[in-house]
């Protein structure tokens, strides 16, 4: 292939500027320039008027050159410069047997949130099975730091997700072409942010060059960055405790604190989202139902277990989830640290779980119980009625009524052994335990996150 170079912006504008018009004449350039813009974070908003060499940014200039050096041949280097410019096109990727409707997307899935749920959804959309590879916790710490949940709980969180048709153990934190030549996957999936390796490298360039890379939506309004953040201020008393200096634990205390209302989002969440996360299943007039309740903050194994074992106990799962205010009136603290649209559409991305109400009461009744034809009211062994489970929450009520008397008076209460001991108050103790750790990844990914709300241009949800 011929080396390319320019002697400067200007040089480089003009041989673009030809590129686009050639492009105009021939679809398949035209594709390829649109996918490169289209994936590209660091392309200034001006470069897409092609008005100015002075919007060309460094980044830029160095991008698109990349792009060039791999997708094209020059028949000489002076017709860089000369009318009309003849581009002979290399292929743009091997041939290979991979199957289209094979979709291959990975990630973290570290304190999963609706975002990620949502991300998995539209990568599902995408195609007809979904391969989903999850990283270890060493390639998470290496990349990006030491993730709250281990490895074998976020595989688990991730197969329990009804849009994953099979995992990946152990997946690389770049993938790369014949990783999806390996799964028979033709493309990966990923958001609109940029992904960085501990090379500082973004993790899809390979397979965005390749043209074997589809882009969706990225969830606005939530993150596992937003979480740490606030999980990080309700460890404050905790963090007392611990040797460390209390001048050091005040300012983290602070800095969480400041960049959190700095940087403040919303979870956005429309109808139509909902409705796509909905099963739109109606039960069966012979169906056996159950019931179970429940706030299911911080969404983790122990929560998707209980309703896998639920599930078990009949044919038709509807899930309650109670509101932010009820939530706060009972446990007091800060709780809940997800809000409730979000803790609604993580419960509804599991595939034992049927039909969710949101805003449950806290107390069952005979008319919920009526209302909703419920034969069984099912709860695991670790649950919101148990002292012990309520001795570490700041600040909540002392309730002596029992939430499931109705459901035990009539005799379709039922408890599940909760297996997978694991609680809210766990996850916490582990960001108490790895402060300051947590504190200096999550300083990092904010900047990240801002940085890409500052750049980022509208890409439609799948």
């Amino acid at each position: 292939m011929t080396d390319i170079s320019f002697s400067g912006k200007e040089s480089l504008f003009y041989f673009l500027s030809r590129m686009i018009s050639l492009a105009l004449k021939d679809e398949e350039l035209k594709t390829m320039i649109t996918t490169f813009w289209g994936s590209n974070k660091i392309v200034d908003k001006n470069i897409l008027l092609i008005q100015d060499a002075e919007n060309l940014s460094e980044d830029f200039i160095k991008e698109f050159q990349s792009f060039i050096h791999n997708n094209f041949s020059l028949s000489s280097p002076l017709e860089i410069y000369q009318e009309p410019i003849q581009l002979k096109k290399i292929p743009i990727h091997n041939k290979t047997t991979a199957d289209p409707d094979r979709i291959y997307m990975d990630g973290c899935f570290d304190l999963m949130h609706s975002g990620h749920f949502n991300a998995i959804r539209q990568a599902k959309a995408l195609g007809k099975t979904l391969v989903v590879g999850v990283h270890s916790d060493a390639e998470i710490a290496r990349n990006k730091g030491p993730p709250v949940m281990n490895e074998q709980e976020r595989y688990a969180l991730a197969r329990s997700c009804k849009w994953v048709d099979e995992v990946i153990e152990n997946a690389p934190y770049s993938p790369t072409i014949s990783l999806l030549d390996s799964f028979n996957c033709m493309y990966a999936a990923h958001g609109d942010d940029l992904s960085i390796n501990e090379n500082g490298d973004d993790c899809m360039s390979i397979l965005k060059r390749a043209g074997r890379c589809k882009i969706f939506k990225r969830t606005e309004g939530i993150s596992t960055t937003q979480i740490v953040g606030k999980l990080l201020l309700m460890t404050k008393d905790a963090w007392c405790n611990v040797s460390t200096p209390l001048k050091s634990n005040e300012l983290i205390d602070q800095e969480v604190e400041k960049t959190s209302s700095e940087h403040k989002k919303n979870l956005l969440t429309t109808s139509r989202r909902i409705s796509e996360f909905s099963n739109k299943k109606e039960p069966k007039p012979t169906d056996t139902i159950v019931y179970m309740d429940g706030t299911f903050d911080l969404f983790h194994i122990g929560h998707v277990e209980t309703m896998r074992r639920a599930k078990e106990m009949g044919d038709f799962l509807i899930v309650g989830v109670h509101d932010d205010q009820t939530v706060n009136y009972y446990k007091g603290s800060n709780f809940p640290i997800m809000s409730l649209h979000d803790r609604v559409m993580c419960v509804l991305s599991t595939k034992w779980v049927d039909e969710v109400i949101i805003g449950a009461p806290w107390n069952i009744t005979k008319q919920l119980i009526t209302g909703f034809n419920i034969k069984i009211v099912v709860q695991g062994t670790v649950h919101k009625g148990d002292p012990e489970a309520k001795k570490w929450r700041k600040g909540s009520v002392d309730v002596d009524e029992d939430p499931y008397e109705v459901a035990k008076e009539i005799g379709i209460y039922r408890e599940i052994e909760s297996v997978n001991k694991l609680d809210t108050q766990d996850i916490i103790s582990r960001i108490v335990e790895n402060r300051v750790n947590y504190f200096s990844k999550f300083q990092v990914f904010t900047q990240r996150e801002k940085k890409y709300d500052d750049t980022k241009v509208f890409v439609q949800e799948v």
